[in-house]
């Protein structure tokens, strides 16, 4: 295998550039991967990637063999793979995998998770995952959301982006209008606990950045507001911990 230690070679840079930019990834149309879970849960909904990047030092990994095995791989010193800053602890295998189609129809009927202005990668790549686990399909990103193909994103999500229909700069308070279901946010003002509101059918929930919360003009117009109950004195939970008390309190319901 061809071993890149230049700063200087055209591929790093190539690489350097998807790494930091949303727009370059954007305009590319591909991401990277960092790991051998992300990669086997790409492949598995969408195929081949289209180039494997291994570390000098992990050459020899035996599971990262294995995936390599029978496909062209290229080779960047450990040096170069560190100054990607990709993640804090490389896992020392990348893939360079193209965006999922955007075509998929935002559907105004089944349950859904809104994101409204959520900026940091890790808090977005965990509220994807904790959708998808649950058997939410769909994520509203409005704009001014992180993306959720950066690679912080992809590994927080854990291949949450490729079980769900992402779609990104929408108008929440325009799918909220036109949606079939009820429409949900957690707030601390004229709101119903969480264990004691009532609701049937399809929902969307909405959760807001981690600083503001939620837009007050999506607030006003959400049908049911909801607070968690914070016994021990605490003022509020990180966006992330909130949606998952709330997505699981619905996904018992439904199971009961």
């Amino acid at each position: 295998m061809k071993l890149i230690q230049s700063r200087d070679n055209p591929f790093f840079k190539t690489l350097k550039r998807l790494a930091e930019s949303g727009r370059e990834r954007r305009k590319a149309g591909c991401t990277l991967l960092d790991g051998a879970h992300l990669l086997t849960a790409y492949e598995e909904q969408f195929g081949a990637v289209e180039t494997l990047v291994i570390a000098k030092s992990a050459i020899n990994n035996p599971e990262f063999a294995a995936l390599i095995a029978g496909r062209e791989a290229l080779t960047i010193s450990d040096s170069l793979m560190r100054d990607l800053g990709l993640v804090d602890t490389p896992s020392g295998l990348l893939a360079l995998a193209k965006l999922p189609s955007g075509n998929v129809t935002v559907n105004i009927e089944n349950d859904a998770i809104l994101l409204d202005g959520i900026q940091d990668p890790g808090n977005l790549g965990t509220l994807l995952r904790t959708a998808a686990a649950v058997g939410i399909r769909q994520a509203l990103l409005s704009p001014g959301c992180a993306s959720p193909w950066s690679p912080k994103a992809l590994r927080a999500g854990q291949g949450a982006q490729f079980a769900l229909a992402i779609h990104e700069d929408i108008d929440l308070a325009g799918f909220m209008a036109d949606y079939r279901g009820t429409t949900a946010v957690t707030t601390l003002e004229q709101a119903t606990s969480l264990y004691e509101a009532k609701w049937s059918g399809s929902l969307a929930w909405i959760f807001g950045a981690e600083g503001q919360g939620v837009r007050p003009e999506l607030l006003a117009t959400a049908q049911l507001k909801i607070r968690i109950p914070m016994p021990g004195g605490m003022e509020s939970l990180n966006v992330a911990a909130a949606a998952a008390v709330c997505l699981y309190e619905n996904l018992r319901r439904k199971s009961a």
